[in-house]
């Protein structure tokens, strides 16, 4: 290469005093062997007809991600298609020497046009997540045979149990069958059968959890927490109620589609990046939260209604829910707007509105079935002497036959909290 400066190399040279390159004007496919030399100021291109092409020095850029790293692949500018592949690893460090911009990145232009359409990209990824998904969940989850609904279901309790359990076993399932003939009795005195898309199957876990929820395919599980929680049988029909109305409204299934989707469509934008999985867990947590609510709502209209058609008071989900807000307190601010459920107050007010005027007759179970539900994973202060019937019950009622299996052998039934 022609040095002008007057002073050695920057770097040793081959023998051969000649440098060539091979340059391709962006305008044809064809590549012409070039010799180059090195001005002040220029970088000299030489074709093989003796034509000069001149590239200033400041104005020379450097391709990245080349394939190969003692050669330089070159650039005029940002706009020029031309480039020279420059192999001779010499040629390639003085030209990475005296080249004062080689490596300068592209500047940012147009932010009122990338403003643009970083704004409909964010638009459009919130109209996929808040409306596109919610749509196409509502209608797949009337579509769904129920064996799938079904199938899910079993899977997330399994999953449940093994998530609750200690020392690598499953939580426990509560099987006394007095017990369980008890909670067949509450349901058959609730009689939801006439609303349900499918067989409720309930399961009683043994865990301290003061909780209740469905899951997809009609399966409803209560905690031994709730059952000791309650102070009536009534509370807990109020609460079991509420469930079924997840059930009745295939609450779990649109919401466990929304979710798959809505985390789908997270983790298509944010990856697999470290303190990924909280940001997916916190934006669908908000995400949800508008939708659990009405969903909760809904569930508690539909309890408040099945209980006065079975002559019970809608005013014990107001009871118990009193007392859990007195013990653990509301969601209030921000916490509420990320809360899944409506703040507890409201569901109080409007439990005790839709007790207002109606007649209430005998208990839902008698006091003996009340006791036997309250003992039924070994609760130990659950009184086991009570009389088998009183004067208000009436005596047990007997499970339905139409459903040996309701009930039996971890049922449950599925939905939202």
């Amino acid at each position: 290469m022609t040095d002008i400066y007057g002073a050695a190399p920057a770097v040793e040279e081959p023998e051969d005093k000649a440098v060539y390159a091979d340059y391709v004007d962006g305008t044809d496919p064809v590549m012409h062997r070039v010799s180059l030399e090195l001005s002040r100021s220029h970088l000299n291109i030489i074709m093989p007809d003796g034509e000069r092409i001149l590239w200033p020095l400041d104005e020379v850029r450097a391709l990245k991600d080349q394939a190969y790293s003692d050669g330089v692949v070159l650039a005029q500018g940002f706009d020029d298609m031309a480039r020279l592949k420059v192999d001779n690893p010499f040629v390639a460090k003085e030209l990475r020497a005296v080249a004062p911009r080689l490596n300068r990145a592209q500047p940012v232009t147009n932010w009122g046009r990338i403003g643009a359409w970083a704004s409909g990209a964010v638009a459009s990824v919130a109209l996929i997540i808040f409306v596109l998904v919610p749509i196409m969940a509502d209608q797949l989850a009337t579509y769904l045979p129920p064996e799938g609904e079904q199938a899910l279901g079993d899977a997330t309790f399994e999953q449940i149990r093994g998530a609750l359990g200690r020392e690598n076993a499953a939580v426990r399932l509560c099987e006394d069958s007095d017990g369980l003939a008890a909670i067949d009795a509450m349901v058959d005195r609730l009689a939801p059968d006439d609303d349900l898309p499918y067989p409720v199957r309930i399961a009683v876990l043994d865990h301290e959890l003061v909780n209740a929820f469905a899951l997809p395919g009609g399966r409803v599980i209560l905690f031994r927490g709730l059952i000791d929680e309650a102070e009536n049988p009534e509370e807990v029909a109020s609460i079991l109620a509420h469930e079924i109305g997840h059930v009745v409204n295939r609450d779990p299934t649109r919401d466990a589609l929304r979710s798959a989707g809505s985390i789908g469509v997270l983790g298509l934008l944010f990856g697999d990046f470290a303190g990924g999985t909280v940001v997916l867990m916190l934006a669908n947590q908000l995400i949800n939260a508008k939708y659990s609510q009405a969903a909760e709502t809904g569930a508690d209209d539909y309890a408040h209604d099945l209980m006065r058609d079975a002559g019970l008071d809608p005013a014990a989900l107001g009871t118990i829910f009193q007392r859990l807000m007195d013990e653990y307190g509301d969601a209030e601010g921000i916490a509420a707007h990320f809360a899944s459920h409506p703040q507890m107050i409201r569901r109080i007010e409007s439990a005790q509105a839709a007790s207002e005027g109606g007649e209430y007759g005998l208990p839902v179970i008698t006091e003996a079935q009340w006791q036997d539900m309250r003992s039924m994973c070994g609760d130990s202060h659950a009184e086991h002497d009570a009389p088998e019937d009183d004067e208000n019950g009436g005596g047990r009622i007997e499970r339905r036959v139409d459903e040996p299996d309701a009930g039996r052998g971890g049922g449950t039934l599925g939905g939202e909290n």
